[in-house]
């Protein structure tokens, strides 16, 4: 209750700062100073005070961009201050409840539309961590006139099972070419069930320069992962049928399968990625809105140049100097700044820099660390032991300490002939090199004669690649990028990619139609750790062949109609994934074994998404309709239908205060979703026919009222406001339901300075 007071304070301070700001105001757009009684006085209550920055207005402009991970190339971007759907953001369900997770947020994550999942990664585990962890690609860096300073905070619930999250961003720039700046985030979960607190650190410090001939862009990250594992609820019973039990149980009284079992990661990531062109300069038009700007600059130091001369005139009088020791400038200098002025003004060519050949350097560093550990396992839970470890080690009968690392080194290094250099180089083109290592460490057992121990083993792969890009972003019709790259020497050889996006824009009716396609070719070996893997409990070294991905995917964009329709068909050869399987008994579990396998059929995967908005006036109503079909289920399970819906007023108080006030939810269809294994921070595909349950067919509601004045962001939700009545079947896991109805706030606050 605190914090729901603390929230609200805030909320009412920020509508009464921006009041008392406006009041504040003089008839030329400045500040007055107040007494201690709250009076307005005069800015010059003291006429000694030197302080030269008292009239100046703190310049507020911010442009951000992301970056590709193999080039550094630069793509414009919108800062994450949007307010629409800024409640939905604090999920790791997504910010359209795409995603299945545990039950407890910052808990690993699998998006529900299978186009979207990621490839697996070298260090799987942390994979389902998306939400909470910052890629180069996604960081957003930044150019400011004036630092800014994000605070984001969300929060809900008690000491008991509440969840905190905060967020600092800060940037700023050392002048117009070099800025950057630092994220801290820390997200802390305790869970309204047992056993399934998280808790989440990471800090990320970003810097990049833009010059003419050399640019860089630079990021430093370090991850601090703890959640606790649970292993589902013992029986579903105790959600969907609490009559059938003696007792009542609240949330955090149900049994759970594990207790005192916890997966920890700590990660280390270093990334740099910068090019130097060769080039020259030319003199080109600007834009008319470079020209106004321009203006507008020339204009304000024509003004601030005789603001400065009539307050120095202002104070010598005030301070009885005779007039004619008054200096501030002859004749001359007048002369020359209105020179300077017409100048700027009639000068609308500037000189700008044609990069023709660029050198890229890309450095990738990543450390990864993880223990899984245990000290209070069920009797007969796995289904296979394969070692334990001895006194030395300390670790021995039910306890778990499974170790292991992996680090990573990348280095490409590419020449670019950029586009638009001259009206014949219609695109640009690229060609590249890189070199990968890789080592990775966790327990294996060596034979001494008849005796076995378990030692750290260690691994070591090395790649070499080679491709090219052909890629055109200017102009506004059409638009292409076309990739390849193909393994030569290594563990990865004979690997390869393929990727091709492009984009046709159009007018019709008064509007504009675009038109997207993607396509991509791949041939992957699978990673080391879906080719090995060494534990207690969980043991495979498997022989695998590489798995062929092939997918045509096409967009269609209406905005006069706000319509959006996406269509992706894809076959998959050998597909790779996880499979786990265990015995269900009424209150636990018992000989669970989980694996590495490959299908031996060709799986074909359509999805069909048709996203349509619609307003009249005040009223609002978005909504995401999926549609996808697997060829084999029992290998890639989807929901046949996943839908999102957002109905909502949107309109203003007192003209400055706006306001979303409505309700939106998610809902698929049943399927045989996958379970979540926690030795393993994966979802894996249910393998026993007795055990297999299915989930969904069951709406996620929220209530919400999101709020948005100037450089604040606020909202007050109730998160699944129908929690606890009619089919009880809320798990987006097998036998991990979600919290019931839970009231949450958030805040998130700009600062110029």
């Amino acid at each position: 209750m605190n914090r729901i007071i603390l929230i609200l304070c805030l909320a009412l301070t920020s509508l009464c700062a921006d009041a008392q700001t406006l009041r504040q105001m003089n008839d030329n757009g400045n500040f007055n100073s107040m007494d201690a009684d709250g009076n307005t006085t005069n800015n010059k209550f003291n006429k000694h005070n030197n302080d030269t920055t008292r009239n100046k207005e703190i310049p507020k402009g911010l442009r951000v961009w992301k970056i590709d991970r193999k080039f550094g190339d630069v793509f414009p971007s919108l800062p994450d201050t949007m307010p629409h759907l800024f409640m939905n953001t604090i999920f790791n369900t997504g910010k359209y409840g795409e995603y299945n997770t545990t039950g407890n947020n910052y808990t690993p994550r699998l998006s529900r539309i299978a186009a979207d999942q990621p490839l697996t990664g070298q260090f799987m585990f942390v994979q389902p961590y998306s939400h909470v962890m910052k890629q180069p690609e996604d960081l957003l860096f930044t150019n400011t006139l004036s630092p800014i300073t994000n605070v984001t905070y969300d929060n809900c619930g008690d000491k008991l099972n509440g969840e905190d999250h905060i967020d600092v961003m800060f940037a700023t720039n050392a002048n117009k070419r070099l800025g950057f700046g630092f994220d801290l985030n820390y997200s802390y979960a305790r869970g309204y069930y047992a056993n399934q607190s998280t808790s989440h650190f990471g800090t990320t410090l970003f810097g990049s320069y833009d010059g003419d001939r050399y640019k860089m862009h630079a990021m430093f990250s370090v991850y601090h992962q703890k959640v606790a594992e649970n292993g589902g609820i013992t029986n579903d019973d105790y959600i969907t049928h609490p009559e059938t039990f003696d007792d009542q149980f609240a949330e955090n009284e149900i049994p759970t399968v594990l207790q005192r079992n916890w997966n920890r990661n700590d990660n280390i990531h270093l990334f740099l990625t910068h090019r130097y062109s060769f080039g020259f300069y030319r003199k080109v038009r600007m834009t008319d809105e470079e020209i106004k700007a321009r203006r507008f600059a020339a204009e304000s130091k024509k003004d601030n140049a005789e603001r400065k001369k009539e307050e120095e005139k202002k104070r010598k009088e005030e301070e009885n100097v005779k007039e004619e020791t008054l200096v501030f400038s002859d004749n001359k200098t007048d002369e020359t700044l209105a020179d300077s002025i017409e100048t700027a003004l009639a000068d609308t060519l500037k000189k700008e820099y044609v990069p023709v050949t660029s050198v890229i350097h890309t450095l990738d560093l990543n450390n990864y660390g993880r223990i899984y550990q245990a000290y209070d396992t069920p009797a007969d839970y796995y289904a296979n032991t394969y070692y334990d470890l001895n006194a030395d080690n300390a670790y021995r009968g039910d306890s778990i300490y499974d170790r292991t690392r992996h680090f990573s080194m990348k280095n490409t290094l590419a020449i670019a002939m950029l586009e638009g250099f001259n009206k014949w180089a219609k695109a640009g083109l690229k060609i590249f090199a890189t070199h990968e290592l890789r080592n990775f460490q966790m327990p294996d057992i060596i034979k001494d004669g008849e005796v076995e121990h378990t030692v750290m083993g260690k691994w070591n792969e090395h790649n070499i690649s080679v491709g090219g890009q052909l890629i055109k972003t200017q102009g506004k019709t059409l638009h292409y990028n076309l990739a390849a790259e193909t393994w030569l020497v290594g563990e990865d050889a004979g690997q390869i990619k393929v990727d091709f996006s492009t984009d046709l824009n159009f007018p019709l009716f008064g509007d504009t139609v675009s038109l997207g396609a993607k396509a991509y070719f791949y041939r992957l070996n699978p990673t080391f750790y879906q080719r090995h893997y060494h534990s207690k409990h969980i043991w495979w070294d498997n022989s695998l062949s590489k798995e062929t991905r092939t997918r045509v995917e096409g967009l269609f964009t209406y905005r006069k109609t706000n319509t959006r329709l996406r269509v992706a068909v894809e076959e998959i050869q050998n597909y790779t994934y996880f499979g786990m399987s265990y015995d269900a008994t009424t209150d636990s579990r018992s000989k669970m074994s989980a694996q590495v396998m490959q299908s031996g059929k060709n799986i074909n995967l359509l999805t069909a998404q048709v996203m349509q908005d619609f307003r009249l006036g005040p009223l609002n109503w978005e909504n995401i309709f999926t549609f996808q079909s697997s060829s084999q289920e029992d290998v890639l399970p989807v929901p046949t239908i996943n839908v999102f819906t957002n109905l909502y007023l949107k309109f203003k108080i007192a003209k400055v205060l706006a306001v979303e006030f409505g309700a939106d939810g998610y809902w698929f269809s049943k399927y045989y979703a996958p379970d979540y294994c926690p030795q393993l921070s994966q979802f894996a595909i249910q393998q026993t026919a007795d055990s297999r349950v299915k989930i969904g067919g069951y709406p996620f509601i929220d209530v919400y009222a999101n709020m948005h004045l100037k450089h604040t962001r606020f909202f007050v939700m109730m998160s699944h406001v129908n929690g606890g009545s009619g089919s009880r079947q809320y798990f987006l896991a097998p036998h991990y339901p979600s919290p019931g109805r839970v009231i949450r706030f958030g805040l998130s606050w700009n600062f110029f300075n």
